[in-house]
């Protein structure tokens, strides 16, 4: 398998957010064989891996406090906040203003002119 890191501009991870975790596991994993495992840099969710992949491709998280059960695919981009002001400027709108991780992932959520969600993202960093 590949660790080549996945181009700008597609589809590089996907979010589901559940109320119930431990049901979405059971239904996914037993549908797709996915894997589970804690974040360890997150409390309440858990990383996504398919079987044979050599690195996580998602994740699920605990929805709370009103917010909906969803899916949701996230873009790989070189800059979430120009990213956010293009989607504006192209009929979309911005649901969540650019946050930024204490581990320096940066992320927004979006709606397209549909009224689809989706989100956007730059990973943190790498270490040098």
């Amino acid at each position: 398998m590949s660790t080549k890191a996945p181009e700008y501009n597609t589809v590089a991870w996907f979010q589901i957010g559940t109320d119930d975790s431990e049901r979405a596991r059971d239904f996914y994993g037993g549908l797709f064989g996915w894997k589970f495992t804690l974040d360890p840099n997150g409390a309440g969710y858990d990383l996504v891996g398919y079987p044979g992949a050599d690195a996580p491709s998602g994740g699920i998280t605990r929805t709370a406090g009103g917010e909906e059960n969803h899916a949701i695919f996230m873009v790989l981009v070189e800059d979430v906040r120009a990213a956010c002001a293009q989607a504006e400027r192209l009929g979309g709108k911005v649901l969540t203003e650019a946050v930024t991780t204490p581990r320096g992932l940066v992320f927004a959520y979006l709606l397209d002119p549909a009224g689809n969600r989706f989100g956007v993202f730059t990973p943190p960093p790498v270490p040098a």
